[in-house]
């Protein structure tokens, strides 16, 4: 955020940088030295003025571009193209890892990248997976224990689903198009995961909200 008080402080000379072409100011930083030089009784010719105006827009393109960058670089790609490479949603690998913990979310992550022979960050994924759940559950009783006032449960296991689908962006191919996969082996994992939580190992999935739901209907 730019303050016009704190660019009113700076001389002429200093302000004069903000209207060269090829500085690295921000658009509106541009926009209030220029107030301020004509404040001061600087006369600007109408060429002048033209150029600031067009420095000032240039660095705005520059911006959304940067932002639309971002966004095409953060976007899931789904496309309906019937020759496009078939991969289980981010989505899906968000939902399956918020409910029913990183491994299976890790499991259909490891599967998209072993499709697109990524085998490193595959083996790493799953590793990410299994690693994270053994040690939340360490955190989340060594830190706050069962009887801590505080919920941090969702905090931290929102970090495994986003630990993913950071790892998902990074070692994907940058804007690939795909079609989402089926539906029946993540509903598979997670069947099997819903088992383990209710009948094998209910404590270490009970930070989850699925485990919870399951607790309370057997009570």
């Amino acid at each position: 955020m730019v303050s016009k008080s704190i660019l009113r402080k700076l001389s002429n000379r200093e302000l004069e940088t903000y209207l060269q072409e090829g500085n690295h100011f921000v658009p509106e930083a541009v926009q209030f030295a220029f107030e301020i030089q004509e404040e001061r009784g600087r006369v600007f010719s109408e060429q002048e003025k033209t150029a600031v105006q067009q420095l000032i827009q240039h660095k705005k393109e520059e911006e959304e571009a940067k932002h639309t960058e971002k966004i095409e670089f953060w976007k899931d790609h789904i496309t309906e193209d019937q020759e496009a490479i078939r991969l289980y949603s981010r989505i899906t690998i968000f939902i399956s890892s918020i409910f029913f913990s990183t491994i299976p979310g890790a499991i259909l992550l490891s599967l998209n990248l072993i499709k697109l022979r990524k085998y490193p960050a595959a083996v790493f994924t799953l590793a990410f997976g299994f690693i994270f759940f053994l040690v939340q559950r360490y955190v989340l009783i060594s830190h706050f224990g069962t009887t801590s006032r505080y919920r941090p449960e969702i905090g931290v296991i929102a970090v495994g689903a986003l630990g993913l689908i950071v790892i998902s962006v990074l070692a994907s191919p940058q804007k690939l198009p795909y079609r989402a996969a089926s539906y029946v082996f993540p509903a598979i994992l997670c069947i099997i995961t819903t088992i383990l939580m209710a009948f094998y190992f209910p404590e270490w999935f009970s930070y989850y909200p699925f485990a919870r739901s399951i607790h309370l209907l057997r009570q």
